[in-house]
């Protein structure tokens, strides 16, 4: 018996290189998804000079899509695949598929007064989806007589006569925007979204589509369809969860209760996180563009791609997330700041606060605080006693103000706290006891130096010095760190330890995230990391960690290692 579940594809990267549809054989009503198929090739394309139909203009992996949309239905009326992930880049016909799919189920419906919703991140999104369906309905004779179109209230209304009744079925389909009354009206019976990555963006994002698939799941019958882009920002909210949610159903490490088919038209992780880039040749682009040869040929894409390298590096990864699906991040190496490009490699997940703790023999702590809408930052390096390799750990603290403040990043910063050190607040000083709590635990194991061992900004810390040194902390272990061009050795000295392998981190998305934001600017002959050049991104663990690094580099001693007392401590467990 296979380990796997029936999504899994383990040899999806092959398949796309092979120029097959990157899903595993499924379990199909073969009678179905034909007739499934049959309906969308005579749907007609009606932006396209001589209206083609989809049977001529269509690549085969939108056929594949629609089998399984339709085909998985058992003789219990159950489906097997209840929800298609699919992601794929601009100019593939993600629209018009959409509009396909909500088309083709309100002719295969049989239930009167059913409810399907079709949902663009934006008006404009909708109202084109909206107008590729009025136009294939106005295109066929067939579709106009069964369909009433209302273009003011976007709601295409089924006439077609219920074979039990005679009376007209009357299920609608509403083609509408992204906000919070799409879920007004009763429970969907499909859903098709359409890029999801937009709809990421707002706050209340994932409590809507939590209540599309809550309603969903109590019709054995229902289908939520996703279709969307990859990111122009690092991936965050409810699109972040649902690609890893689809990429680990793809992967087969998800194998119980699995409901979604994921269709991803991506590189494969490890080839879009190498520094040498190699999805920056033209030759590898096939692979991620399934309508290749239609609606999008190399041939245009090459000279976009040249023009947006030479515009800016960042430029060059907003195109390249969305016309090959390259996820935004330490992979495109778009900051200012050369230790983005070593960071991937410095990554060791074993390395935990624990594992720092017991295996240093002296540690440096660096601090950085902020407003009430900014994280505080800490970081803890740690020099190795048996290879003398340096090793970094960090947390963050933010009041829950910075969550209605900072909207943009709210998300992120909830995805932050899910998966990693970070901690939103919810009292006034439970950032600065947690901080206290960790470096008394750092104290205790006896790796700190005597003085200049803990690293602050002398900006607005007041109140962290004062709970510092009431728990027991010497004054003399508390070091003011000079920000701005004093800090360029800190950062030029990271960077070359990430180089050399000679710093080690643990992996932390919370900090990956903070060197994605990090941007430089030269001042005079050095070059410095600022919050006013990094924007919204937040950067204060990487400031942090700068801070820890500039008094290592000062080549400190522990005033003394008790690995029993470290042990001993019952303060804070991380």
């Amino acid at each position: 018996m296979s380990d796997l579940s029936w999504a899994a594809c383990p040899d999806w990267w092959e398949k796309l290189q092979a120029g097959a549809t990157p899903i595993p054989a499924l379990d199909l009503d073969e009678n179905l998804a034909e007739v499934a198929v049959a309906l969308f090739d005579k749907l007609v394309v009606p932006d396209i000079p001589g209206q083609p139909t989809m049977g001529e203009a269509a690549e085969e992996w939108t056929r594949d899509i629609v089998r399984a949309a339709f085909g998985s239905i058992n003789s219990d009326g159950a489906r097997l695949v209840g929800e298609i992930f699919t992601l794929v880049p601009k100019k593939n016909t993600k629209t018009t598929l959409a509009a396909c799919i909500g088309l083709i189920a309100m002719q295969m419906n049989t239930t009167p007064n059913i409810r399907g919703i079709i949902v663009g991140p934006t008006q404009s999104v909708a109202d084109t989806c909206f107008a590729q369906m009025q136009g294939m309905i106005e295109a066929d004779d067939w579709l106009s007589k069964r369909f009433k179109v209302d273009e003011h209230k976007k709601t295409i209304t089924d006439h077609y006569p219920d074979p039990k009744t005679g009376r007209p079925l009357n299920a609608k389909c509403k083609v509408t925007s992204f906000d919070p009354a799409v879920t007004t009206g009763g429970i969907p019976a499909f859903a098709i979204l359409d890029e999801l990555h937009l709809m990421a963006e707002r706050h209340f994002a994932a409590r809507v589509i939590g209540q599309i698939r809550g309603g969903m799941i109590t019709n054995a019958r229902s289908l939520l369809v996703i279709i969307t882009t990859q990111s122009e920002i690092p991936p965050q909210g409810i699109f972040k969860s649902e690609l890893e949610y689809a990429r680990k159903v793809r992967d087969g490490k998800i194998v119980e209760d699995v409901r979604m088919l994921p269709v991803l038209y991506e590189f494969p992780q490890e080839m879009q996180g190498d520094e040498k880039q190699p999805w920056k040749d033209p030759a590898t682009w096939g692979a991620v563009l399934p309508n290749l040869g239609r609606s999008i040929t190399i041939e245009r894409l090459i000279p976009e791609f040249r023009k947006a390298a030479d515009t800016s590096a960042e430029e060059l990864a907003r195109w390249a997330s969305q016309h090959l699906n390259i996820e935004i991040g330490l992979g495109h190496h778009t900051g200012g700041w050369v230790g983005q490009t070593y960071w991937p490699k410095a990554a060791d997940p074993e390395l935990t606060l624990e594992a720092l703790l017991e295996t240093s023999e002296v540690a440096t702590i660096g601090i950085d605080g902020g407003g009430m809408d900014d994280l505080l930052g800490l970081a803890v390096l740690g020099r190795h006693r048996e290879t003398k390799r340096w090793q970094l750990w960090v947390a963050a603290w933010a009041h829950d103000i910075v969550l209605e403040r900072r909207k943009n990043i709210a998300a992120r910063l909830q995805d932050l706290e899910r998966d990693d050190a970070l901690t939103i607040c919810t009292h006034p000083t439970q950032d600065v006891d947690q901080l206290v709590d960790i470096v008394l635990r750092v104290h205790s194991a006896g790796i700190l130096p005597e003085r200049g061992g803990i690293g602050l900004d002398p900006e607005g810390v007041a109140a962290i010095v004062d709970a510092l040194q009431g728990a027991g902390i010497p004054h003399d272990t508390l070091a003011s760190v000079t920000q701005g061009y004093k800090l360029n050795g800190a950062i030029k000295g990271t960077e070359r330890k990430l180089f050399d392998g000679s710093l080690r981190h643990c992996g932390q998305p919370l900090l990956g995230w903070c060197v994605g934001n990090a941007r430089t600017e030269a001042r005079g002959n050095a070059v410095i990391v600022t919050k006013a050049v990094s924007g919204a991104g937040k950067i204060d663990p990487l400031m942090a960690a700068f801070n820890a690094v500039y008094l290592m580099s000062l080549n400190p001693a522990a005033a003394r290692r008790d690995l029993s007392a470290f042990l001993a401590n019952p303060v804070m467990s991380v």
